[in-house]
């Protein structure tokens, strides 16, 4: 379906495998560090990829479901206006405001991405939930969340390019006695071979090392060496390619127009991004795990 609207945009065909042109670079903001006064860091997000993302799965969301999977997540970790959730992985700021509004959470939301930071800001403030959410950036390679801080914490795709044991650490460390956590990852039964044409475009367009990804099982014995007792390692594959499908064809339904060469690129990029996703997990190399874990600590 992807391919075939995206040569009608064009009037032109594009040869089986070719190179479809990156999104054009925005200047972006650098994250609030010192570090970050020496050397701008490059947002994964420039504008025309951030406004597409927003019309595929919602304001403020960057991944596929949007509102109704950030609840679908949420939901089983038991919020109220009494708990704290540390949000890691905020995105533009959708699941930090939907989960205070509709669950009552004291969230703290994290990301490490300039400009997703920025977007989250610009949400949270519209949706005058200042009080209720703080936006907070945070570094995947030094992990510092306050010990015993939070009742639960939700974690979307936590270790892209990053490792994944300090991170899992400082995640466990921040629940407080008997807390919950929901972590979603991509995961790869085998290890992905980085010559492999398809693996190698789609890790180019992820922007992601196809060696980070790691079995399932791999991850939920981390887990365990956390001090966490895993209740839930959920392969939801199925249900996150189907949510994409249903994005893009409500998105390509309601275009009214052509769009502009500007418009169209990352429009390109992204639908071979989530053609050669889908292709992936169809050949069962990538799964989208959730895993549903709960602190061993006593409740004091």
């Amino acid at each position: 379906m992807f391919d075939t609207v995206v040569r009608s945009w064009f009037h032109r065909s594009l040869p089986p495998g070719a190179a479809i042109p990156a999104p054009e670079s925005d200047a972006e903001p650098t994250l609030p560090t010192a570090a970050a006064a020496e050397a701008p860091i490059r947002s994964a997000w420039p504008t025309g990829r951030l406004d597409l993302a927003h019309r595929l799965w919602g304001d403020g969301f960057i991944f596929p479901g949007g509102e109704i999977d950030t609840l679908r997540l949420a939901r089983p970790l038991g919020m109220s206006a009494a708990a704290s959730l540390l949000l890691v992985g905020v995105g533009s700021g959708g699941p930090a405001v939907t989960i205070a509004r509709n669950l009552g959470a004291w969230v703290t939301a994290a990301d490490n991405d300039p400009a997703l930071l920025a977007s989250a800001q610009a949400q949270v403030n519209q949706a005058q939930l200042g009080k209720k959410i703080s936006v907070k950036p945070w570094d995947p390679d030094e992990p510092d969340f306050a010990a015993k801080g939070h009742h639960h914490c939700l974690a979307l795709d936590p270790f892209r390019n990053s490792q994944p044991e300090p991170i899992l650490d400082r995640l466990a460390g921040a629940l407080k006695p008997g807390g919950q956590i929901v972590i979603t990852s991509l995961a790869a039964p085998k290890p992905l071979d980085p010559e492999d044409r398809t693996v190698r475009r789609w890790a180019e367009l992820e922007g992601r090392d196809p060696a980070e990804l790691l079995a399932p099982v791999t991850v939920t014995r981390m887990l365990g060496r956390m001090g966490l007792d895993v209740r839930v390692a959920e392969d939801t594959s199925q249900l996150h390619i189907e949510h994409a499908l249903l994005g893009w064809r409500v998105m390509l339904r309601d275009l009214d127009r052509k769009p502009t060469r500007r418009e169209a690129v990352p429009m390109i990029a992204e639908a071979e991004l989530w053609l050669l996703r889908r292709r992936l997990i169809d050949d069962g190399r990538l799964r989208m795990m959730r895993w549903h874990a709960i602190s061993r600590l006593p409740v004091i």
